[in-house]
């Protein structure tokens, strides 16, 4: 039977679990720690969904010993709390485990044969190499998510929307591995489909949340009312320019216009980000791999940024006043 291991049992952890588990054929088990790791012993798996809640057994652990070696590896965690874990999964890391990054943001990987900055991870994202040192790099399976989820309370996760997951091999291309994955989710309810361009995809899916995310935490605002504000929305516009001129030196072009995607966006309506959702909860902020990664690489290329260096200095400073983003070194 094929081993599941969902590192981070949050929203999106909570959401594939759960119908991963509840599909069958499979042994789902979590990392998870404090009362998420209490709940999910006591109830299993919980995902309220718009057809009824799915409910499912799980083998829950804050130990990654206990839990083993993982034929697969979702990792679900808030890109801040990856450096200091990662190291710590390789007990349940095997030469064969197929390991899913399902993050926001610019992943580890991102960067791999990217001969235009030099084959290494932004420093913040991936701050020495700690991740890419422990997590193998031929293990890694790219992976978008478009869709969102929301932590009722611990051990409960609510799907508020769910578009598709996107699978990819890190390098381009087709593989077995995805497809097979990909089966397997769709099987359990999943939608999920292959790219062969998983780094576009990846970048295509910043470009929204680069200002969309950072803005409504700083102000509280939702996508309409950040959309509905024209100065806001033009200084979005902006940096989405200035990430689209970065994404075309990387190899990852948008062909929509800033407009366009704004149209996509405000369909989601009263809609809150994930940022503002931490932010309001007083978690840590994921500021570096969604807006910190976007500045950085535009330095290591030479591109200027003012636009996002605008929108990173205000949400970096707010975060520090209200302490959920690190003071400067």
């Amino acid at each position: 039977m094929t081993r599941i291991g969902i590192v981070g049992a949050g929203a999106i952890g909570g959401v594939i679990g759960a119908r991963l588990a509840h599909a069958g054929d499979v042994e789902v088990s979590a990392l998870a720690r404090g009362d998420t790791l209490a709940a999910l012993r006591r109830h299993g798996w919980r995902l309220k969904t718009a057809d009824g809640q799915v409910t499912a057994p799980v083998t829950a652990s804050q130990s990654a010993e206990e839990l083993g070696p993982q034929d697969i590896l979702f990792i679900t965690v808030k890109a801040p709390a990856l450096g200091a874990l990662a190291r710590s999964l390789a007990p349940m890391i095997t030469p064969d485990t197929i390991i899913v990054p399902a993050m926001n943001g610019i992943p580890w990987w991102f960067c791999r044969n990217l001969p235009v900055l030099g084959d290494s991870p932004p420093e913040s994202v991936d701050p020495g190499g700690r991740i890419s040192a422990a997590l193998p790099m031929q293990a890694v399976l790219g992976c978008v998510v478009h869709g969102s989820a929301r932590r009722v309370e611990p051990g409960v996760v609510e799907e508020v929307m769910w578009h598709q997951m996107l699978l990819g091999e890190p390098s381009g291309g087709e593989s077995d591995r995805a497809k097979r994955l990909a089966e397997m989710l769709n099987h359990a309810g999943c939608t999920t489909g292959i790219s062969t361009d998983i780094r576009t995809e990846t970048w295509y899916k910043l470009w929204g949340n680069l200002t969309m995310n950072p803005v409504s935490a700083i102000t509280g605002a939702t996508i309409e009312q950040i959309l509905d504000d024209p100065l806001v929305r033009d200084l979005c516009s902006g940096a989405m320019r200035e990430a689209q001129m970065i994404g075309d030196r990387l190899g990852c072009p948008i062909a929509q216009s800033p407009e366009d995607r704004h149209q996509v966006t405000a369909r989601l309506g009263a809609f809150k980000t994930s940022m503002l959702q931490d932010a309001e909860a007083g978690r840590e902020l994921e500021l570096d791999a969604i807006v910190t990664a976007v500045h950085e690489i535009g330095r290591r290329l030479g591109v200027e940024t003012p636009m996002i260096d605008a929108i990173l200095g205000l949400a970096r400073l707010f975060g520090r006043v209200r302490g959920i983003y690190p003071a400067a070194g």
